[in-house]
């Protein structure tokens, strides 16, 4: 049967847009459908506008540090229309490469929305396009729980855009997302309260990392309210009053906004027309095989729709995976085994391989030999600010490898991408002591660490 392309892409993030482009360089007629911007979450409400958002949040630090080194004091104030204007200006000119990427490869870019007829055809904002092989790469959407009055708050998908600059903020859940906002938020000066159900944030992150970030988040002045339940939201004339239920009774807080930065994101499956295939879903995700193939044989999936593990660079890899054996005759699956990842809190956080509760529930507590160091880094010296850097490392004592590597402090996603090279190649704990440090670096702490 002729298709009208071999490959549709439902999506134009990164795993779509990578997979579209490496199945066109082998030749594959591809076309891309997106409806709403080139980039996907990551570079628009994602990874890009935050980390320099980050960025922005860094220079009060860095301008009271300058005193301790004999600069004069630096009196400054933030513009905040400026910066969010800056950042959505650059999050634009990356929406035109990508654009050009796409129209260098020769792929069709359809912006509309894309829904399954059937298994090989699609409606693509009403008009019908077939295809050979369909990918979908659509990604997730952020999680809203059904509380009382939640319409009132808002998402990490528009914290991008908030104007004015609340001076009073309320995020709500204690994940990755929730925390590097409530970070960069107090940095910049808003009065932040974040609320998180359980005792403490960064759930499935290591426990060294989870408790020194967030004593560093309270110490910085982020007001926790740990063990406790939103109960609803409601718009008042002083802004909007959030309700929660605590260990110590219930509980009223009053802002200017309200986030649900942190309450997790769900795959983005509506009027997709699923049904109309054999794709099957699995806790709310499609389901996929190590090929990315899902029970319909020539429909596969890629990135956060799977929930396998949502990170840019993964979704990257396993859409290149599939496209590689789909269209270049390269057998490729996904490692997910040692893929680092960082948090971009104050202070920053990375880690990559085995927390240590995983690595004991593998090896035993008495089958691990645990590595710690925490210091003042020597930036910190002169101005005497009471920063603290903590690394750690986790060796399987049978066979000495490097099976853990975690770190919070200053520049730690740079340190631990280095580190993260060792691990994949099965480093030993000798193979770290026998390397020579940069001195004086916080880096060189991972080869001395005894």
């Amino acid at each position: 049967m002729s298709y009208d392309f071999d490959l549709f892409v439902i999506g134009g993030g990164s795993g779509g847009i990578a997979s579209a482009r490496r199945a066109a360089q082998y030749g594959a007629r591809v076309a891309v459908a997106e409806s709403w911007q080139l980039g996907g979450t990551c570079v628009n409400r994602g990874c890009v506008p935050k980390k320099l958002m980050m960025y922005a949040s860094r220079f009060p630090i860095k301008f009271e540090a300058a005193v301790g080194y004999g600069w004069s004091p630096v009196q400054s104030e933030l513009d905040w229309d400026t910066l969010i204007t800056r950042v959505n200006a650059e999050v634009a000119r990356l929406n035109g490469i990508y654009e050009r990427m796409l129209d260098n490869s020769k792929v069709t870019v359809f912006e509309a929305h894309a829904r399954f007829i059937d298994a090989h055809t699609l409606d693509v904002g009403g008009q019908t396009v077939t295809a050979d092989k369909i990918l979908i790469a659509v990604g997730g959407t952020p999680v809203r729980p059904p509380i009382p009055g939640i319409e009132h708050a808002i998402t990490s998908d528009e914290i991008f855009n908030l104007r004015p600059r609340p001076e009073r903020i309320v995020i709500l859940g204690g994940g990755y997302i929730g925390c590097e906002f409530a970070c960069i938020l107090n940095q910049i000066g808003v009065e932040v309260t974040q609320i998180i159900r359980s005792g403490q944030i960064l759930r499935g992150f290591d426990e060294d990392i989870r408790t020194e970030i967030q004593a560093a988040m309270e110490v910085s002045g982020i007001r926790m309210i740990t063990h406790a339940e939103v109960t609803g939201l409601e718009k008042t004339d002083g802004g909007v009053t959030v309700s929660v239920t605590t260990q110590d009774g219930e509980a009223h807080i009053v802002a200017d906004a309200v986030s649900l930065a942190a309450l997790g994101r769900k795959p983005k499956l509506d009027n997709l027309g699923i049904e109309n295939t054999k794709v099957e879903l699995a806790a709310g995700a499609i389901a996929v095989d190590e090929y990315s193939r899902t029970a319909e044989p020539n429909i596969f999936a890629v990135g956060d729709c799977t929930d396998r593990m949502n990170l840019t660079p993964v979704a990257i890899n396993e859409g290149r995976a599939f496209a590689d054996t789909e269209f270049g005759g390269q057998s490729r699956t996904m490692s997910y085994e040692n893929v680092p990842t960082a948090v971009f809190t104050t202070p920053e956080a990375a880690t990559v391989g085995l927390t240590e509760a995983e690595a004991i529930a593998k090896y035993g507590e008495d089958g691990i030999t645990i590595y710690r160091s925490r210091f003042r880094p020597m930036f910190y010296t002169l101005p005497n600010i009471p920063a603290k850097t903590l690394m750690k490392l986790i060796v399987h004592k049978e066979s000495d490898r490097v099976i853990g590597a975690h770190m919070v402090g200053d520049d730690a996603a740079e340190i631990i991408q280095g580190v993260a090279i060792a691990l994949k190649t099965g480093a030993t704990k000798a193979n770290f002591d026998a390397t020579v440090g940069i001195h004086p670096s916080a880096a060189e702490e991972f080869v001395t660490m005894r």
